[in-house]
């Protein structure tokens, strides 16, 4: 059976850089913008805003919409999934007290693992990501001047 996967994804810029999470999924390591997918019953603002209380402990507000996805993008986990992503440009409520690294997967490799990292909006590029829509995403904000 053949279905739709909604992703919703906050960009967060702070002093000149960008807000990107590695992860460890499924036996891949990753490197995307944090958010996640789409509850049913919930609207996508309000899914960014609770996936960054989930994984950041961090209040947002979303600013605006940035970008939906306007190409066909099969899932990277499951064939029969079609990616629809939602990015939305947000902004911390308070302050940004949680952890982050300097350096790519600063974690064990085990299921669920995440460290946030910042990068210089600035040197942003397609090779800092995994998935095609978040490579797309980085060359939006190189074009975009935030």
């Amino acid at each position: 059976m053949k279905h739709f996967n909604v992703r919703v994804y906050g960009i967060l810029i702070d002093k000149g850089n960008v807000l990107v999470s590695d992860e460890f999924i499924k036996g891949k390591l990753i490197t995307k913008f944090p958010g996640g997918g789409l509850e049913f019953g919930e609207g996508t603002t309000d899914c960014v805003i609770r996936e960054f209380m989930e994984e950041l402990n961090l209040k947002i507000e979303v600013k605006e919409h940035f970008y939906t996805t306007d190409f066909f993008v099969t899932s990277a986990f499951n064939t029969n999934s079609q990616i629809i992503s939602i990015y939305y440009l947000v902004k911390a409520v308070g302050p940004l007290s949680f952890k982050t690294s300097d350096k790519e997967f600063d974690f064990e490799n085990k299921e669920g693992a995440q460290s946030l990292r910042w990068l210089p909006l600035k040197e942003l590029q397609e090779n800092n990501f995994t998935f095609i829509i978040d490579k797309r995403i980085s060359e939006m904000l190189n074009e975009t001047k935030l």
